[in-house]
This record gives C-alpha cells, structure tokens and sequence, in this order.
C-alpha cells in the first residue's frame, strides 16, 4: 500500500474519532490534512469574527514548510495515536 492509499484510509478511520477528541488535536489533523491535500496555505487569514476558522487557517500555516508526503505521514501517525489513546481510555 502507497502512502497516499494509506493516507486515505486514516482519513476515513480520522472520522471515527470519539467526541472528546480535544479540539487541538483536531486542529493538528485539519492543518496536516490541508498541508497533504492542498500544499501550502492560499487563502488569507480569516477575520477576528472567524473564530473557528481562523484557528483552522493558522494550523494549516503552522506546518507550512511540510512536503505533502510528510504531511501525510504525519497525519498518519497522529490518527494512529489518537485511536491508541480512544482504546487506552475506553
């Protein structure tokens, strides 16, 4: 299996993360999620009443310098960890 194949299939197992998955960790998989999809930020940074999105927008330009493939790969481990500790406190 390729990265981007693999790449996929935590992507869908991403959506299966419990609810109290803490909204930092949600914001690391969104930022990786855009670096391995789209690459670089291309938006501009949303306004103060944005709140949500703004969050989301500086995630994504956090991990900016990131190649798609170790965004992937980051991504991938990050949900591996995720569900780890889903398991661990279940």
């Amino acid at each position: 299996m390729g990265l981007k194949e693999e790449f996929e299939e935590y992507a869908e197992k991403a959506k299966t993360l419990p609810e109290n998955t803490s909204n930092e960790s949600k914001l690391i998989l969104y930022g990786l999620y855009k670096q391995a999809t789209v690459g670089p930020v291309n938006t501009g940074r949303p306004g103060m009443f944005s709140m949500k999105e703004r969050a989301k927008w500086d995630a994504w330009k956090a991990i900016e310098g990131k190649s798609k493939e170790e965004a992937m790969s980051d991504y991938i481990t990050e949900v591996k960890q995720l569900q780890e500790e889903a398991v661990a406190s279940a």
